[in-house]
């Protein structure tokens, strides 16, 4: 018996690899190579799944990975930090989201209580997904980036409740036995369990922390037995999981903890999108696509809409706007986990349970090609966008300087571009410094610095700078796209401007050439040819290269004060 689950399962894993091979191909989530690989091996396609209580509980065990992970990220104490405009946004959005959609789903003739799932399942938006296209696209520093990182975490905060909610009503509890009874009980869990993290559990996970496969085995153990406990209480395990990882996001150990969990969510959580792809049922789908599509436009469309207004009505510019609105046009994984959730307590239908896995796959597909060419899109519908800015000075700016008569630009103050302030201040010339990350100008500012807020990428920014009296440009930015647009723009303004950039690639430093660049960094070749001078210069003499050497770490202190010690990917 358990070699024929085995076979069954490697023959599901490899149909999987190929599928989900492909759709990475057509630059889209893996999630959708998971569903589809789902469908495939189901009974519509292959019919291959015999063992289905097997790989259900296995699916079962890889939601509550994917929520002790997400509450292993969800560190209480970051709710103060999000700031005004990632609350605002946050609960606005979920609120009009989930009102706007309970609305519609009314006017399609659903149940009151289907709708209700189905206006949750709208609402909340794809951390994994938006935390991937963001990192792929090196924006998780940005503006928007910060904001749309801000909202996510306010959803998650507000999924905690609705997990609770659901899970007290699926005994089939009345509201008002909830409220007197299980909520309460909910509650004294819950605080039982923060105080005994807080004060018993640091002494307990530093002495387990001394092992890394001990600490390993313990939160897993951790994960499973609280949802254990939860379950026993007559909530989900999925509310004990996601409140188990939370307990552990307070420790200073939850970085180790997420490295070594990842793996293995991973692993299960492919199999619950694959059952969840298997029980698709195509024959209902079939009599619902025009609501299908009409909840799928919703989300792609009418989301983004939503955080555009409210953005828009705080102060921020129209592309900042634009750009975080499109962060919420798909439904998350968390969307299937609470309709799956109700399916199993018996409040909605598997046929509810397909057409939001349909709504799932398209916006998903959509809503990724929509962010990874966000900046194409943006140019074409700005003139559109101007309703839903303010008139006036926008929050966003930060312009921190009063003149535009600089002779060089430097467009992107990160490591590489931390050097080159430093040669700026000898040659004592009039210097601007451009970034994206709010937090850089706004301490730069501080320091004295003429700066101002901006994206390399918006051609409407780049409108606004003054290279006409530049004597030269450098960007730090590693984009080749970004770096052709911006050469092209200094060179239509001043053509006699030195430009510098920076390339990873020889092909693209080539082009880069060919475009105009008077010279372009490579960092990668750059520490070689450093060191080799380094060689002929001081030869086989240790004493010069110690001399060498406390010069370095006396330069790396520096770098670590201005927080540059761990860089996790190139910098744009």
């Amino acid at each position: 018996m358990s070699s024929d689950i085995f076979v069954e399962l490697s023959k599901i894993l490899v149909i999987t690899v190929a599928i989900t091979g492909f759709v990475r191909l057509l630059k889209q989530p893996a999630i959708i190579g998971y569903i589809l690989s789902g469908i495939i091996v189901g009974p519509f396609v292959l019919n291959i799944i015999d063992s289905s209580d097997t790989l259900t509980a296995f699916s079962q065990i890889g939601v509550a990975l994917l929520l002790f992970f997400v509450g292993l990220n969800l560190n209480p104490k970051v709710i103060k930090d999000v700031g005004k405009i990632s609350l605002i946004t946050g609960i606005g959005q979920v609120v009009f989201t989930a009102s706007v959609g309970f609305l519609i789903s009314k006017a399609l003739g659903l149940s009151t209580l289907v709708s209700v799932y189905v206006a949750i399942a709208l609402t909340f938006s794809s951390t994994i997904i938006i935390m991937k296209l963001l990192s792929d696209k090196k924006d998780l520093e940005s503006l928007y980036g910060r904001i749309a990182i801000g909202f996510l975490i306010v959803q998650d905060f507000i999924a905690i409740g609705i997990l609770l909610v659901i899970s007290s009503l699926s005994n089939g509890s009345s509201l008002t036995s909830l409220a007197l009874g299980s909520f309460l009980k909910g509650m004294g869990a819950m605080l039982l369990l923060f105080i005994f993290t807080k004060y018993i559990m640091p002494p307990v996970i530093k002495i387990i922390a001394k092992s890394q496969e001990f600490l390993l085995l313990f939160s897993i153990s951790w994960c499973f037995a609280i949802a254990t406990i939860f379950h026993y209480l007559n909530f989900s395990i999925e509310a004990g999981a996601l409140l188990a990882g939370m307990t552990l996001s307070v420790s200073p150990y939850h970085f180790e903890i997420s490295s070594k969990m990842k793996p293995l969510r991973d692993f299960f959580l492919v199999l619950f999108f694959i059952v969840l792809g298997s029980q698709m049922t195509f024959s209902n789908l079939y009599h619902n696509i025009g609501i299908i599509m009409i909840f799928s436009l919703f989300v792609m469309i009418g989301n983004p809409i939503i955080v555009m207004t409210l953005m828009g009505f705080l102060g921020y510019t129209k592309r900042n706007s634009f750009l975080a609105g499109l962060t919420v046009a798909q439904i998350s994984e968390f969307s299937l986990i609470v309709v799956a959730l109700g399916v199993s307590v018996g409040h909605v239908s598997n046929e509810i349970l397909s057409l939001v896995t349909a709504v799932g796959l398209i916006t998903f597909a959509g809503s990724t090609y929509m962010i990874l060419y966000a900046n194409k899109l943006y140019p074409a519908l700005s003139n559109y966008l101007s309703i839903f800015e303010k008139k006036g000075r926008k929050v966003d700016e930060h312009k921190y300087h009063e003149k535009d008569d600089h002779e060089i630009i430097l467009v992107g103050y990160n490591r590489i571009g931390f050097d080159i302030l430093e040669s700026l201040k000898k040659i004592k010339k009039k210097f601007l410094i451009i970034d994206y990350d709010p937090e850089v100008i706004t301490k730069l500012f501080k320091e004295g610095y003429d700066c101002r807020y901006g994206d390399a990428e918006d051609s409407e920014f780049l409108n606004e700078v003054n290279f006409s009296k530049a004597k030269m440009v450098v960007s730090t930015i590693p984009l080749i796209d970004t770096n052709m647009l911006l050469i092209n723009k200094v060179k239509e303004d001043n053509k006699k401007a030195i430009i510098a950039v920076v390339s990873h690639q020889i092909d693209d430093a080539v082009r880069l050439y060919d475009e105009g660049a008077t010279y372009v960094l490579m960092p990668h070749f750059l520490g070689g040819k450093h060191f080799s001078t380094m060689i002929e210069k001081n030869k086989t003499d240790i004493n010069k290269f110690i001399k060498e050497k406390m010069v370095h770490l006396e330069h790396l202190n520096r770098r670590k004060e201005a927080g540059h010690e761990h860089p996790t990917h190139v910098g744009r």
